[in-house]
């Protein structure tokens, strides 16, 4: 390929995004989901939130999101998530062997998206706190606890009123890798 040819390519997809973002007037930021908006602020700000319930029956919780876009740049949109989990009866690998562990996690992210017309790409950053309790009377194994890094990505695709979603969630701490969540949705409301 010539670099005259990959120069206009280049070109093409910038004016494409350009045009895109153009046509970002949706009202929902690029990380909203399925989640309910709980508040919507007069100063922009909405706070949406949702029950958290894994297909593995292992956790539940809530999550919170608050958030806003800028004025004058209305295809960015900033943001801030806190969540709660809690998991029952989950098998962790640790370095001393396989234990089963109740934990509960609490964690808080700073996210930050863009729109390009329908699709929206985010993503977050933050910390997560944890206590994980042995299950039985396993004496070799104490209660474990520490902080974790939080980080994740995620797209969102709204054509008219169907709304689609992937994300991608990653707590860097061994014993909470059963946090570790990809999860893709497809919502139309009627």
């Amino acid at each position: 390929m010539q670099p005259d040819s990959r120069l206009a390519i280049a070109l093409a997809a910038i004016l494409t995004l350009v045009a895109l973002s153009a046509h970002a007037d949706s009202p929902t930021p690029a990380y909203g989901g399925k989640t309910r908006n709980l508040a919507q602020l007069d100063n922009g700000m909405i706070v949406q939130g949702g029950d958290i319930e894994t297909l593995d029956g292992y956790t539940s919780g809530f999550r919170l999101t608050a958030g806003f876009t800028p004025q004058n740049l209305p295809g960015l949109d900033l943001g801030a998530e806190f969540s709660y989990r809690e998991s029952d009866d989950v098998p962790v690998d640790l370095a001393d062997g396989q234990h089963v562990l109740d934990t509960t996690s609490l964690g808080g992210s700073l996210m930050a998206g863009v729109r390009f017309g329908p699709l929206g790409l985010y993503a977050k950053s933050g910390l997560a706190e944890w206590q994980g309790d042995p299950v039985g009377d396993n004496d070799r194994l104490r209660e474990g606890s520490g902080i974790a890094r939080v980080q994740g990505f995620g797209a969102r695709l709204q054509w008219r009123r169907l709304v689609s979603r992937l994300e991608l969630e990653k707590i860097d701490a061994p014993a909470m890798d059963h946090l570790n969540l990809m999860t893709a949705s497809i919502h139309y409301p009627f």
